[in-house]
């Protein structure tokens, strides 16, 4: 099993404030310390500094007078006091402080003012760790078993760990944040949720397994998605000679905790192994476009009328495009291209590649290239995925 050596993590530290999102045990509060260490720190997990800035927010003023203009200060789990931000937007302008406002959640901020600091905070988002800040220490199996968090590497218990995070999960983002009405209802819908790894969202589905309305559904989807659980990966919606289809695809940020929803621990079985890899691609490119700007947009592609033909990521920039196609095989197969084979077409596609669990590089006679999953973890550390 994996164990969790000392790691330097990809993010830069922005000159001016910014939010810092993630889901809890990603190591956002161990980052700013890492980069700030004098900083002044206020952390609203601690429920006596939460209660009281609740009850009176001027203590809180009060410190920041005391700061010279230009020092940074620290807010850890900004979603609870959204509050705050009236001081923060007032001390940014005033006395030109900088802020790192770290959260665990987005949703309570869309409502409740963030607009305040439009153009005077960057929107940052921490992902789990990749294999370049585990320094060359992948141990793929293990990461498609109990995912990459920080959290859970380092716990000896990784398991149990993760039983816990769900159970964490439930009980203070969901019914602590008061986000829903029907906890119960929730409950239920998670592992069904976490059952839809890797696969175009069906929300009446998903509402006749987990026994609620379909309306309720889709804002249980909405906030796995402000709680950073999950991400929506949008159709490509450009036409070629068909249309393509319009359903997102729904993939969990991190494969431990997507098992650990679904009640799953130990061994994989084969039938999860596909999902598990290409959320951990998914979730490797996500982390790329965001802090090495590998590419402004993602999507997947598969042409209208077509259940089988698909390219799981279609990578664009400009006016340019790349193909990648996930595949557990160890060897390639003929059918493991028709997707790269039917999206050619593509105006601006320059590369084509299908990611392989095998250990030798290669190229078709139509120019697909096949890469182990070295070499797409190479490419992206060289950023040198775009031909």
């Amino acid at each position: 099993m994996m164990s969790l050596p000392p790691v330097s993590r990809l993010y830069r530290l922005p000159e001016t404030s910014f939010f810092l999102f993630g889901l809890r045990g990603v190591g956002k509060s161990t980052w700013i310390r890492s980069r700030l260490p004098d900083a002044p720190r206020f952390d609203l997990l601690d429920e006596t500094l939460f209660q009281g800035l609740l009850a009176d927010p001027s203590p809180f003023a009060a410190e920041l007078r005391t700061l010279a203009p230009g020092s940074w200060v620290v807010v850890d789990e900004i979603q609870r006091l959204p509050g705050l931000l009236n001081e923060v937007h007032r001390f940014i302008e005033e006395r030109r402080l900088r802020f790192a406002l770290l959260g665990s959640s987005a949703r309570k901020l869309r409502a409740a003012g963030v607009n305040l600091l439009a153009g005077r905070a960057l929107w940052r988002e921490m992902f789990p760790l990749t294999p370049e800040e585990l320094v060359g220490q992948l141990d793929l199996e293990a990461t498609l078993q109990i995912g990459a968090l920080p959290l859970v590497l380092a716990s000896p218990e990784p398991h149990e760990t993760l039983r816990a995070y769900v159970q964490l999960y439930l009980r203070e983002e969901i019914k602590g944040e008061a986000l829903v009405r029907n906890l119960p209802g929730f409950a239920r819908f998670l592992p069904v949720a976490a059952l839809c790894h890797g696969q175009t969202i069906n929300i009446s589905g998903l509402a006749r397994d987990a026994g609620v309305a379909r309306t309720t559904v889709e804002g249980y989807v909405q906030i796995l998605e402000d709680t950073l659980l999950v991400r929506r990966l949008p159709a490509y919606t450009a036409r070629l000679r068909v249309r393509e289809r319009k359903h997102p695809k729904l993939y969990w940020v991190d494969a431990g905790v997507a098992r650990a929803a679904k009640g799953a621990h130990g061994a994989l079985v084969p039938e999860e192994r596909g999902a598990l890899l290409e959320g951990f691609i998914h979730t490797l490119l996500v982390t790329y476009m965001a802090e090495r700007d590998l590419a402004p947009e993602i999507a997947y592609w598969s042409p209208a009328g077509s259940r089988e033909t698909e390219v799981d990521f279609l990578l664009t920039r400009d006016t340019e495009h790349c193909a990648l196609e996930i595949k557990t095989a160890t060897r390639v197969q003929s059918q493991h291209l028709a997707g790269l084979r039917a999206i050619a077409p593509l105006p601006g596609l320059t590369r084509r590649v299908l990611v392989h669990q095998g250990e030798r590089p290669g190229r078709t006679e139509d120019g697909i290239e096949l890469w182990p999953i070295a070499t797409l973890l190479d490419a992206l550390q060289e950023d040198s995925l775009w031909p």
